[in-house]
Order: C-alpha cells, then structure tokens, then sequence
C-alpha cells in the first residue's frame, strides 16, 4: 500500500536526527563523502600520467584533494550552524546543505581558476592584443563555458558527501514531548 503524503513530515528525510556519539563515526563520515565513487573508480581504468602536484597534474587527483578537504569544513560548518541555531535538524537539510556548500564551492574554485588562468596567459603573452586575446579565451571557456559543468560536479560530489554525513555521523533523534510546558523551544535562550 501506498503512504499518503498528507505533510510536509510524512516525506523521506524529515525525521529529526543527532550527532552521534562515537567520534569515530564522524572521521568515517568525513573520509567516505571525500571518496566520491566517480573518482575512485576512473583512477584504476585510466590512471594519471602526473601523481604529483603540479600544473599537469590529474584533474580528478585535484578534486579528490579539495573534497577530503571541504567534506571536514563542510561537517564544521554544519556543527556551527547547529549549535547556532539548531538547524539543519533532520537528514535531509545535512544533505541540502552540504550540496548548497559543494555548489558554491565549486563555482567559486572555478572562477578563481578562470582568473589565474586569464592573468598568467595574459602577463606571458608577447604583446597587448595576444594578452587580451588570452585573457578573453581563457575566460570564455573556463569562466563561461566550463562554470555549468563544475557546479554540476561540485553539487554531485556534495550530494554524496552529504549522504555520507547524513547517514553515518548522524542518528535519529527520540522525540520527547513537553508534557509540563517547561521546556524551551528552539530559538530561545531558555529565560
């Protein structure tokens, strides 16, 4: 039989949920969303041709370096923001803003690439048109072309890190019921 969809609660995701106790669980969650399938299994069918960091070095390499980077900031973020405010409470807003974060992540590491890319074309170009003219490809096809295609990738990567996160850092949280009117609701300092 098929569940009613009556609420916005009855929706997957919606149950309310908390860190989890085991520190352990958190560096799990951590490693695992910075392991993105995709990468993982292209390295052993077309291995890089450059391990080391360098200006030609892997692409795929580069991005597995920056997500093991930004799923950590990505679970401190959260943690600030739940201690702030109490949100994201449920599963589904850890993955929505881990995918708000990977978005904008991604689309501002492209630009800054766009950038470098234009500014150290431009300064080694022989002339002013060749500079500009570099400077005007180069912003075309990585700042233009290639911006859609690194925001899709960025929020991909975030979705399953935030899966990650969501389901291994993360437990469902009892509800207890506030039968006296004594407890403070979320938001308040409690005076």
């Amino acid at each position: 039989m098929i569940r009613r969809l009556d609420r916005p609660e009855d929706f997957p995701g919606q149950q309310r949920v908390a860190w989890r106790r085991e520190p352990w669980r958190i560096v799990l969650a951590a490693v695992a969303g910075g392991l993105w399938p995709p990468l993982i299994l292209t390295l052993p069918i077309w291995p890089p041709t450059n391990w080391m960091p360098a200006l030609d070095m892997d692409w795929r390499l580069l991005v597995l370096a920056v997500g093991l980077l930004a799923v950590p900031a990505g679970l401190w973020a959260v943690s600030r923001e739940r201690d702030r405010s109490g949100r994201p409470a449920t599963r589904l807003g850890v993955i929505w803003r881990f995918m708000l974060y990977g978005g904008l992540l991604s689309g501002a590491l492209q630009t800054i690439l766009a950038v470098f890319t234009a500014v150290s074309g431009g300064l080694s170009a022989d002339g002013a048109g060749q500079a500009a003219g570099f400077a005007e490809t180069a912003l075309l096809i990585f700042g233009v072309g290639f911006l859609p295609v690194a925001i899709v990738v960025g929020v991909s990567y975030a979705l399953w890190a935030g899966l990650c996160v969501a389901f291994i850092a993360f437990q469902p949280r009892r509800v207890v019921r506030d039968r006296l009117g004594v407890m403070a609701s979320p938001g308040t300092d409690g005076t």
